[in-house]
């Protein structure tokens, strides 16, 4: 089924988040149609760091509890997992408040370690990709994401939710056609998106929470992603999963009125969201020796530096070192990943874009 519901939602009150995730399920045709008694569950969930919920970082407890209980509630076994970037999982998920939710159900809160290989699909951009064996031995996947931009995919919701599913040391690279290949390997029967308290701005992890009062539901992650970048007002074409999906000829490029139900309809937009810079400049071939002329650059901010060292020890490519509160960027290694950027906790980690990228900015706005 290929419809999109989306349902107006301004508070995390249990009592109606559970209403409003019973409604999710139930037009869908109920959790039984998807979980059967016995089955494993995991509940993915959007932890990518260690913060406090008033952030909107993460998945809000109050979701994962609602869809825990409905699981529990036609006999599956639930399950909440996620691998942070980098922070401790256990200081992270409890900080998150999935520890309190897993303990009050009584079901586990795990990391998602021990990689081992995903099938992928004929046609897959990447054909050997690791993924945790939690992923591969769960019956279901639910994939519980959330609504916020991201400094260099533009948007992250429920596909790029399951990115997560990767073990943390692995995340060495950020690539459009990747989450592609993951999403369909990974296959979550459904997905929710909490978007009552959102993020704008420069997410993942340093924007501003945004009010956009909604829950989204669907079994096709990818199309409901679709149509919440076009509610943010966002341009496709700065949208690296869409330009990805499109390159591959996918169905859910085309957006059709007819594929929402519930409390939005195609006429939406929500005002005033500040979308993240482009952060690289995509309407030329890409050319080798221009590559770095063509993106910004990571730089250091040293008045809110705290000195945690998060960003050197998530530089996959050895790019930065980290020295009493200053950073020592090698930029010759250094591959754009901004993984630096989205792990630092007090947004001391900016972009700056070269002078031929400023150049070439202005000229084609």
């Amino acid at each position: 089924m290929s419809k999109i519901l989306f349902i107006k939602q301004d508070s995390y009150n249990q009592l109606e988040i559970d209403k409003a995730i019973t409604r999710a399920f139930d037009f869908f045709g109920g959790v039984k149609n998807f979980i059967n008694p016995g089955d494993k569950v995991l509940l993915k969930v959007n932890l990518v760091a260690g913060h406090e919920i008033t952030r909107r970082v993460t998945t809000d407890p109050a979701i994962v509890r609602a869809a825990a209980k409905l699981v529990i509630s036609c006999g599956g076994v639930p399950f909440i997992a996620d691998s942070p970037g980098i922070d401790n999982f256990m200081n992270a998920a409890k900080k998150a408040g999935f520890i309190q939710v897993a303990q009050e159900l009584g079901i586990e809160c795990k990391e998602l370690t021990d990689p081992v290989n995903l099938p992928v699909k004929s046609g897959a951009s990447f054909h050997k990709i690791q993924v945790s064996k939690y992923v591969t031995e769960a019956n279901k996947i639910i994939n519980l994401a959330k609504l916020k931009t991201h400094g260099q995919m533009y948007l992250t919701m429920g596909v790029k939710n399951l990115f997560g599913c990767i073990p943390g040391r692995l995340k060495a690279e950020k690539f459009a056609a990747l989450l592609l290949d993951i999403y369909e390997g990974v296959a979550p029967c459904f997905t929710i998106i909490d978007g009552v308290i959102g993020m704008h701005g420069e997410g993942p992890t340093s924007g501003d929470p945004y009010n956009f009062g909604l829950i989204g539901a669907a079994v096709d992650a990818l199309k409901m992603d679709f149509w919440l970048c076009k509610f943010l007002g966002a341009d496709f074409n700065e949208y690296p999963l869409y330009l990805a999906a499109k390159n591959r000829k996918m169905t859910q490029c085309v957006l059709n009125p007819d594929d929402l139900a519930g409390d939005f309809d195609s006429t939406q937009e929500f005002k005033n969201v500040i979308l993240p810079k482009t952060h690289s400049m995509r309407l030329i071939p890409r050319i080798p020796f221009l590559d770095k002329l063509m993106t910004s650059k990571p730089v250091h901010i040293p008045e809110k530096c705290i000195g945690c060292g998060r960003c050197e020890s998530i530089c996959a490519a050895k790019a930065l070192k980290h020295d009493n509160k200053k950073l020592y960027f090698d930029y010759n290694k250094c591959i754009r990943c901004y993984c630096c950027h989205e792990m630092c906790p007090v947004k001391a980690i900016e972009f700056q874009e070269s002078k031929l990228l400023k150049l070439v900015n202005f000229l084609t706005r």
